[in-house]
């Protein structure tokens, strides 16, 4: 339960962060994890009392009912969307049309980027650059996790893209987040984020931590070498204190639409 998962995070270094519902029927197959509906209530409900757990509701774009399920998990009060092109494209009109509801609605997408290991081909569907797509969704917050790898240059050259876009005054309010879940092996994890935070782009307030712990059977150990690995990469890179608070707390907070909030007891940075 959500008090005992709490307490092997805090063990691990962190305070809190996203919990994703279960998984849409279209990703596990003949496993039965409910209907939209139930599931959005179910992370809500279980992330309840909570602040700083942030229930996050996994949707099959495609699906046919997938506007409803947008609708009625907003109602149930998720902060936040996670997808997984799976087997589309990101730029299928059907998904660009939930992507456009879930940007009304203020809410973000966490998608996922880079390889995916299921039980099929999907490579080409999760490459970061056909995601550019999102520069025509008006308002639209998201993240592309684990950095893309491998494709991590090409993950920062379309936050490049997306970040000129908006400097030139593009329409659309459209922002992007390079979420640094591993993904990146441990032996190319120094390498991923020196190239991210050493290619010069401004990505201070756009980088978010995470661990892809599994909620019911956290591993204290996994978390708290991803976290103190990733510290100890970012000292040596020479990034201060305010700067690593930034990747810990401040920014998840914004991205979710909280930037007034404060995490208590956030990890503490070295």
């Amino acid at each position: 339960d959500a008090p005992k998962m709490l307490a092997k995070m805090h063990q691990g270094g962190l305070a809190g962060g996203i919990i994703l519902s279960l998984p849409p029927a279209d990703y596990v197959g003949t496993f039965d994890s409910g209907s939209g509906v139930e599931r959005a209530r179910h992370v809500v409900d279980w992330c309840r009392g909570h602040d700083t757990l942030f229930p996050f509701f996994w949707i099959h774009p495609l699906d046919d009912d997938a506007e409803g399920q947008v609708e009625a998990a907003v109602a149930a009060g998720v902060v936040g969307f996670k997808i997984i092109c799976a087997h589309f494209w990101p730029e299928d009109e059907r998904a660009m049309r939930i992507y456009r509801l879930i940007a009304q609605a203020g809410k973000p997408i966490l998608f996922h980027s880079g390889i995916l290991w299921n039980k099929g081909p999907s490579a080409k569907y999760n490459r970061p650059g056909n995601f550019e797509c999102l520069l025509e969704v008006p308002k639209v917050r998201f993240a592309l996790a684990h950095i893309s790898w491998p494709w991590v240059d090409e993950n920062l050259a379309v936050y490049g893209n997306m970040s000129a876009s908006r400097n030139r005054g593009a329409a659309g309010g459209f922002e992007m987040f390079i979420y640094t879940t591993p993904g990146t092996p441990r032996i190319y994890r120094r390498e991923a984020l020196t190239k991210l935070f050493g290619i010069g782009y401004d990505v201070q307030n756009n980088v978010l931590f995470g661990t892809d712990a599994l909620a019911d059977e956290l591993n204290v150990e996994w978390v708290r070498q991803t976290h103190e690995l990733d510290n100890e990469i970012y000292r040596s890179l020479g990034l201060g204190d305010a700067h690593v608070s930034h990747i810990f707390s401040k920014n998840l907070l914004r991205f979710i639409g909280r930037s007034e909030e404060k995490l208590e007891g956030r990890p503490k940075v070295h």
